[in-house]
């Protein structure tokens, strides 16, 4: 069988055409990379554009096209998943928020889990991926990857603090919203990494689409029990949208994948589809996973404009953002 490298009805071109396509795909040479002591993220990340392979000019296109979402007035929606929490980046993110760089929040249960425990002392070790599970289930230790936290400062300690807040946030209410709560547990946290302090001081709303999947949400249920409080899905659903349909543009910082990422795709459809798309990730598409799904899959879908810049950046976060955060909030000091 024959190859047709031009496609099938465009053979290889020597026309005048063919040579200014040419020259615009060599246009821009590969540069070597040099750092020294006075090297800062900043001047890495702008390096990073010109230095070819492999990753490095989609980390420095992520960050120009955040701080373009910035600087245009765009709605910008974080989802986020929630292990992360977990982790070092939740300072990071916290940060993102009071620097400007959010408007939206769409998050997992277990976010609220690990910024709440955190907040009120849990320990959250460094560990190992080899550790034995086993051993660690005997000595009442949690493994979430390689970080570590004893199991009394995870569900036990979330059942406390809910179990001593929900009373006063929720009063006389028979019914309240994922977003108000997150709201009310973010005016009471005293830690200034907690994402929900920082969300409850820029008024940044917290959605949480699948609220009953983890800790928090399994307390609320016990709680409903002897309340009779309900859960108004609804309403979060139509404030999302509000905002949606009130906003000239929309962008979207999308970390990892599940129901926060398509929660922010998904609604974003009905306004034509986001202006801006940045994901972050490490999920493959070969599976058909909309985990794994690229931001021009999400085209077809009409979630993304066919013209929108978009971009995805392969990797651990936990090592990509803190880079484009790095260059962004320097960028604001300047």
């Amino acid at each position: 069988m024959s190859s047709n490298r031009g496609g099938k009805n465009n053979p290889l071109r020597k026309d005048k055409e063919g040579e200014r396509l040419r020259r615009e795909i060599l246009s821009e040479k590969v540069c070597d990379l040099k750092v020294h002591d006075k090297t800062t993220v900043g001047d890495l990340i702008r390096a990073y554009g010109s230095m070819g392979g492999f990753m490095a000019p989609n980390l420095k296109m992520a960050a120009s096209m955040i701080n373009e979402m910035k600087e245009s007035g765009c709605t910008i929606f974080l989802s986020f998943t929630g292990n992360l929490m977990a982790t070092g980046l939740r300072g990071i993110i916290s940060q993102l928020i009071r620097e400007g760089f959010v408007s939206t929040i769409v998050t997992t249960c277990g976010a609220l889990d690990h910024d709440i425990a955190r907040s009120y002392g849990a320990r959250y070790c460094s560990g190992d991926f080899g550790l034995d599970d086993v051993m660690l289930n005997e000595l009442k230790i949690h493994r979430l990857g390689n970080v570590v936290i004893p199991l009394e400062d995870y569900g036990p300690l979330v059942e406390k603090v809910m179990r001593e807040q929900l009373p006063e946030m929720i009063g006389e209410k028979d019914t309240v919203t994922p977003s108000e709560l997150a709201s009310e547990f973010g005016k009471r946290i005293d830690d200034e990494n907690s994402f929900l302090r920082a969300a409850y001081k820029k008024n940044v709303p917290v959605y949480v689409p699948g609220i009953i999947d983890g800790s928090f949400g399994t307390n609320l249920f016990f709680y409903s029990q002897t309340k009779k409080l309900k859960l108004d899905l609804f309403k979060d659903m139509s404030a999302i949208l509000n905002q949606v349909f009130d906003s000239k543009m929309t962008g979207a910082i999308i970390i990892g994948g599940g129901i926060s990422k398509h929660h922010v795709i998904w609604w974003n459809q009905f306004r034509e589809g986001l202006d801006y798309c940045v994901y972050l990730t490490t999920a493959q598409e070969y599976d058909g996973s909309l985990s794994g799904a690229l931001p021009k899959e999400a085209i077809s879908w009409g979630k993304v404009k066919p013209i929108a810049k978009q971009v995805a950046v392969f990797g651990d976060v936990t090592i990509t953002l803190p880079l484009i955060a790095g260059s962004l909030i320097r960028r604001v000091g300047d």
